[in-house]
């Protein structure tokens, strides 16, 4: 089989202005198709191995229309910067920098103090979000897992795009180091939903029946990654 290149990121124009588009090549697409990356705010353009760019353009154009209302309704991206609100535990935290005043990132009230050079903010917030998750989820992930009698191996945590947590055979769990961002329920569902998987790798009913005993706050934890959860890749 003849693998083509994977086209370079480009902007094209549409309708509604400029978009990022980015291709992925995929050994295991049939067909040509698009979705939403909403925290690069960019189309993806997935492509089968015989494919080129002119497929993914004709099918980018014909859908022009769809990708622009999507891009319309992402949330307005939030960076790392000093005055910006970024929640943690769905709480509000303004980020203030202080650069009189040294101690790395802190939290003070309901700011998000970070010292040093202003280059240097964006990156010191990151990676205090980040080990404020495991600091937060971690303890989440050993109290339901000795609720439901099961051990995992160990707890990663990624930047994911479409999953908010992931549990391999093995027994490793994987969280998103984004929910450190969401309400405490919300946390604790996704926490308890891959503690449930060591029991059982699929979703029928023992799979559900499992995690309720252990979570009961199930559709409210959904109902409001299904609103809010784009606004977490936005982001950072």
């Amino acid at each position: 089989m003849v693998r083509m290149e994977t086209p370079a990121p480009e902007t094209v124009s549409l309708p509604s202005g400029p978009a990022r588009v980015e291709f992925r090549r995929s050994a295991r697409a049939r067909r040509v198709s698009l979705r939403i990356d909403p925290r690069a705010g960019a189309v993806v353009v997935t492509l089968p191995p015989r494919a080129g760019r002119r497929a993914g353009m004709a099918l980018l154009t014909s859908h022009a229309d769809w990708v622009a209302d999507r891009l319309a309704a992402l949330p307005d991206a939030i960076p790392f910067a000093d005055g910006a609100l970024v929640p943690i535990g769905g709480i509000l935290h303004r980020i203030r920098h202080c650069p009189e005043r040294r101690g790395g990132v802190w939290i003070e009230g309901k700011e998000i103090r970070v010292s040093g050079e202003p280059g240097f903010l964006p990156r010191r917030v990151g990676a205090f979000l980040r080990a404020e998750a495991r600091r937060r989820l971690a303890p989440l992930l050993a109290e339901a897992a000795c609720r439901l009698g099961v051990k995992p191996v160990r707890l990663l945590l990624k930047d994911t795009r479409s999953r908010w947590g992931s549990c391999a055979r093995g027994g490793t769990i994987a969280l998103s180091w984004r929910l450190v961002l969401a309400p405490s329920f919300v946390q604790e569902y996704v926490v308890a939903h891959e503690a449930a998987h060591l029991l059982h790798m699929n979703h029928g009913p023992q799979f559900w029946r499992t995690l309720e005993s252990v979570c009961p706050h199930r559709t409210r934890a959904t109902a409001w990654l299904h609103g809010e959860g784009a606004r977490l890749l936005r982001i950072g």
